[in-house]
């Protein structure tokens, strides 16, 4: 090759690179939406198809949950939104939208002779924390969207106007909570009929919580923590024995939060939820410490030997962690190499590791029925999110004259950390209940990011939810079709009880005999759970997929998108 033929060829490199790179930049050039209900669904594509971004269709999509999810979240409630903003460089955000503890609340409100009462942070409106979610709603539209908050809330006013349908998650949700559901006069009337679960096909109509969003889209945050929702709101709760104020609503903030980064091999970042979520420094020290285990290559048994071993100790430690505005969290130490080094090194290769071997920490409960969505738009701007009002239907106690169904986020703090709340069990210091503080959650919206690859995850679950969103991203890591990583066989260890917890067809009999063999002990929980939503775009092939859980009723779809 000549001198000149050689210049040509390293120039005609060189453009191609940019070119590669200048595509790499720009966005999937469509939206992908994955949410737990059709209509949340075509919310988020009604705002798309006016203009919206990822971020006004993450409104619609959590305003319409509201509406068709009331047992999952709503505007009584709170939730994490892990936001990612495409430019150069690419910028990440988490916005903290947890409830907040009331400010007459105390670390002894659910003692009685130095006991936990059973129930009060349960059921009712003292179990209720002050709500984050409209907040949350109108400081996207503030900061990241391009339509007014109205536009983004006006397919959930349609929907609660003119109703949904009832369908079996529903009709399940429900039943779980019916008993709580009928003690409460205005929950029944909404979301009962005759006392009973409504059939299947009922169409449920909310006009109270229409007339709720549309003060929150005409005024913004005061449309609801101020004027004439929040009056009724304290006076319902007051009247029914809880301890909201208007000063309570009135001094609710959002917190914007830098999110957890983890660099791991293959130029690939975990982006994730920091406290008040334990989840993000769950999965990162459960990556870190498979990274340093052959689990790719490990036949079924000897990989969920793997699994099981890094979420005992990444569950562990969950026990330090807290609301960050009132405890110093020890993530430095928790993600530190060494640290990580040495819990994997400590995993025996063939036998369980008793919990009881492990150095003590505090147990912990948490509610398990939240919901979860992901959006990307055009640009590449994209929206993972987990919301919540803990149990099913929350507090089951619905303001009257509001549509909001409360929260039961308290029963998330540490009822008694110095002895075992309702539950049977320990407590944790550092997630006591204090006035204005967010209890800990296991909510954990992420992606995984590298030069040429983006996937978004999350679920519902509780305690649950680290260990899902981990099974999840290994069928990623595996380059396992996008459809198989929420419908992948789910099991579960926390460390405390010292148990796998499984669905039924997770393992065999042949499987379950060699891990008993191993020391574990199994509990088919004879259901399934969780109800995962996944993103992915492949940046390099300009391909973009989207799934939901086969376990929920969600839809997930790919839109075809000019880009502006």
């Amino acid at each position: 090759m000549t001198v000149l033929g050689a210049i040509r060829q390293a120039l005609l490199g060189a453009a191609l690179a940019l070119l590669a790179s200048a595509a790499l930049a720009d966005g999937p050039g469509r939206a992908a939406i994955a949410s737990p209900h059709a209509d949340a669904t075509a919310a988020a594509r009604q705002v798309l198809a006016q203009g919206g971004n990822a971020f006004d269709a993450a409104i619609a999509i959590s305003a319409a949950l509201a509406v068709v999810e009331p047992y999952g979240s709503g505007l009584g409630g709170g939730g994490f939104f892990l936001l990612r903003q495409q430019g150069e460089p690419t910028r990440y955000a988490f916005l903290d939208a947890r409830e907040r503890a009331p400010g007459a609340a105390s670390p002894d409100m659910y003692l009685e002779n130095g006991k936990v009462r059973a129930g009060l942070s349960v059921n009712g409106p003292l179990a209720a924390a002050i709500p984050g979610l409209p907040q949350a709603l109108a400081d996207l539209a503030a900061t990241h969207g391009k339509l007014p908050l109205k536009d983004s809330l006006a397919p959930a006013i349609r929907l609660a106007n003119q109703g949904f349908t009832v369908d079996r998650i529903y009709r399940d949700r429900a039943s779980m909570r019916l008993d709580a559901l009928r003690a409460d006069a205005e929950s029944t009337r909404l979301f009962l009929r005759d006392q009973q679960v409504p059939a299947l096909g009922t169409r449920i109509r909310q006009p109270e919580l229409a007339a709720t969003l549309q003060a929150l889209a005409d005024h913004g945050r005061d449309g609801f923590y101020g004027g004439a929702v929040a009056r009724r709101l304290v006076a319902g709760v007051r009247q029914a024995g809880g301890l909201w104020t208007l000063d309570d609503l009135a001094d609710y903030r959002t917190a914007w939060r830098q999110p957890l980064r983890y660099a791991l091999a293959d130029q690939r970042e975990l982006i994730s939820s920091p406290p008040p979520s334990a989840g993000g420094v769950a999965l990162a020290q459960s990556l870190a410490m498979l990274q340093r285990l052959p689990w790719q290559s490990a036949e079924p048994v000897q990989r969920s030997h793997y699994v099981v071993e890094v979420l005992r100790r990444a569950y562990r430690d969950r026990g330090l962690l807290g609301d960050p505005d009132y405890v110093a969290n020890p993530i430095d130490r928790l993600l530190a190499r060494s640290y990580l080094t040495s819990l994997a090194d400590s995993i025996d290769v063939h036998q369980a590791t008793p919990s009881s071997a492990l150095p003590p920490a505090p147990a912990w409960r948490e509610g398990d029925h939240t919901t979860h969505f992901t959006v990307i738009d055009a640009a590449g701007n994209a929206v993972s999110a987990t919301l919540s009002v803990n149990l099913p239907f929350g507090a089951a106690f619905t303001v009257p004259g509001s549509g909001v169904v409360l929260n039961n986020e308290m029963d998330d703090f540490a009822a008694d950390p110095s002895g075992s709340n309702s539950y049977g069990l320990a407590g944790s210091q550092a997630n006591a209940v204090a006035a204005g503080k967010r209890p800990l959650s296991s909510m954990t919206p992420s992606f995984l990011e590298s030069p040429s690859q983006l996937a978004s995850f999350g679920t519902p679950g509780g305690s649950r939810i680290p260990s899902m969103v981990l099974l999840s991203m290994l069928g990623f890591l595996e380059g396992r079709p996008v459809s198989d990583w929420p419908a992948t066989p789910r099991y579960h260890h926390q460390y405390l009880p010292d148990v796998i917890e499984h669905e039924p067809d997770t393992f065999d009999d042949a499987q379950k005999a060699a891990l008993r063999a191993r020391g574990y002990t199994l509990k088919d929980l004879q259901r399934s759970y969780g109800n995962q939503q996944v993103v992915y775009w492949n940046k390099r092939a300009g391909t973009l997929e989207a799934a939901s859980d086969p376990r929920g009723e969600g839809q997930a779809t790919v839109l075809e998108a000019v880009r502006e």
